[in-house]
């Protein structure tokens, strides 16, 4: 994927993200820690939170990935050479 695929894809998982983090009010970064940590496991024996926790972990994961995909590429590219530059008329 390109710089500006993976900044593109970021960003719409981040907007699913933000559904869950409203929902259930933590931050998926927290909740991500929680539920590998095993401390929601209380929660497994509802259907609809335990399916919500499944999505949430999934929609996480991939974000991960892309911003290690985003970071690996940063680096190694220069940053003149990528910026779009919209000039002002």
């Amino acid at each position: 994927m390109t710089i500006q695929e993976l900044v593109i894809e970021m960003k719409l998982l981040e907007c699913r993200l933000t559904l869950h983090e409203e929902k259930y009010g933590i931050l998926s970064e927290d909740f991500y820690i929680a539920l590998m940590a095993g401390k929601l496991a209380e929660y497994d024996e509802y259907d609809e939170t335990r399916n919500d926790f499944s999505r949430w972990k999934g929609i996480y994961q991939i974000w991960i990935r892309r911003k290690e995909a985003y970071t690996k590429q940063i680096k190694q590219l220069s940053l003149s050479k990528i910026l779009r530059f919209q000039p002002a008329y």
